[in-house]
């Protein structure tokens, strides 16, 4: 009997299909309302400046070692880091990645599920009932009504996993990312054309650097870092369906080129439109969930022909947060086929089981449980920290030793260039794997450490 990675389920039918499901994992919803609250906040054009020179260095780094190693291993994330080394160090490598999708997907379904809310309001004319104050807060205090949109969201993103890769992951983002495209353009170019936009498009697009600080960077470095889904165990699960003929610095430098400008897309949507609804204040840009789904419905409703554009936009964002959620669904389920030899059917009811135990405890944690606390945190908050703050730079710290210390730069190099394909940023890479990316993720875990407890503010 074929192994599942010898399948032809398990193998994108080309180029466009590993580039467009790769992207589809990293655009999500930190593009959409993270990107752009740290832009507003940490120096506008300064900070999409270093974003830029960041992703193209770092990013592209992290991007092109957990593809190759997934290429080269043709494993599972948990089975490609034992595949080096026994070492219980590496062995933790492989589980932390394992573990950071499946404690990922069921919260971030909860917030795909109030997207569905979001969209189906606006959708239904009720765009302006939404946007009234106290109506999110009351929302998400119903847990029957969060249930449902969480139901709704997570048994789409499990359906598509049933399907396969090439049936299922390849065909869906063959056909939602040229959409998400489109609605980001059309949406940019409405918002961007509002009265008092201009001063935002200044503030988002030329660099000052009188608004450079430290934040400016640790901002950046985060956003990036989490932005192209790395060391959640995707791009090794998606690596190792890439066909050998496949040049992988092209395509991840197209997966990297992406995202970047989904995200530049993103503040062009939304910096614009809160400094014309609120008359050039930055700080209007408030972080978190409250941007989403408080301040930007109460921003379209303002505007002539609101409620078409929000439609488009709740559109565009549940998009997103599907292709990013199917992802990481598919390394969860591809690697328990691996590791315990289930089938796929096994594996993906499994672990839609796990989706719905844990997501309806973030659900309930913002109603019945909502006094209920873990380190001064709720449940769906501690989830996001345990996941972000603390399990993947450990994962993304211990990828690049495997790179330097056990696999060893030179195979990297190899497994790139197989077949004859360039390396143009061979010296880059080995320079920064070797050095800089180790740093840059012990800055990123010492800087949520210390937000976290106080001491700085990021």
């Amino acid at each position: 009997m074929k192994k599942a990675h010898e399948n032809e389920r398990h193998l994108f039918s080309g180029k466009l299909g590993f580039v467009l499901a790769s992207a589809g994992s990293a655009v999500g919803l930190g593009n959409l309302w993270r990107f752009p609250y740290l832009a507003a906040q940490y120096g506008g054009g300064v900070f999409l400046l270093i974003y830029i020179i960041l992703a193209i260095s770092f990013g592209y780094t992290m991007i092109v070692a957990e593809t190759a190693i997934g290429r080269m291993t043709r494993k599972c994330p948990i089975d490609a880091f034992e595949s080096f080394s026994k070492k219980p160090i590496y062995r933790i490598g492989g589980w932390v990645t394992f573990l950071i999708a499946l404690l990922i997907v069921p919260y971030y379904s909860v917030i795909g599920g109030w997207v569905v809310k979001y969209l189906a309001a606006f959708c239904t004319g009720g765009g302006a009932e939404i946007a009234e104050d106290g109506k999110f807060t009351a929302f998400i205090s119903s847990s029957d009504q969060t249930l449902v949109c969480f139901l709704v969201f997570a048994l789409l993103t499990v359906g598509v996993i049933y399907l396969g890769v090439q049936k299922g992951i390849e065909r869906i983002s063959k056909f939602i990312m040229p959409v998400l495209v489109v609605l980001a353009v059309i949406i940019c170019i409405f918002v961007c054309t509002r009265p008092g936009a201009v001063e935002g498009i200044k503030y988002f697009l030329i660099p000052d650097f009188s608004h450079f600080s430290y934040k400016t960077v640790v901002g950046a470095l985060t956003q990036m870092f989490y932005s192209l889904s790395i060391a959640m165990g995707i791009l090794i699960t998606f690596g190792s369906y890439m066909k050998k003929d496949i040049s992988i610095e092209s395509a991840t430098t197209n997966v990297e080129i992406f995202d970047t400008g989904i995200a530049i897309l993103a503040g062009l949507m939304v910096i614009p439109a809160v400094f014309a609804y609120s008359g050039g204040e930055k700080t209007a840009v408030g972080g978190g969930p409250s941007l989403m789904f408080v301040t930007l419905p109460k921003v379209f409703m303002s505007m002539a022909g609101g409620g078409i554009i929000g439609t488009l936009f709740f559109a565009l964002v549940l998009f997103a947060a599907l292709t990013s959620a199917i992802a990481l669904t598919e390394s969860v389920v591809f690697t328990l086929e691996e590791r315990f030899r289930w089938s796929r059917v096994k594996a993906t009811t499994i672990t839609g089981i796990i989706i719905l135990a844990l997501g309806s405890l973030s659900c309930l944690g913002y109603g019945p449980w909502a006094n209920f606390n873990i380190f001064g945190m709720q449940i769906l908050d501690f989830f996001d920290f345990m996941t972000n703050s603390i399990m993947m730079p450990i994962a993304a710290l211990l990828t690049c030793l495997l790179v330097v210390r056990v696999i060893g730069i030179g195979k990297i190099v190899l497994e790139v260039e197989d077949g004859g394909m360039p390396f143009r940023r061979k010296k880059l890479f080995s320079f920064m794997i070797r050095w800089v990316c180790p740093a840059f993720v012990a800055i990123i875990l010492i800087a949520s450490l210390l937000s976290v407890f106080g001491v700085i503010k990021i």
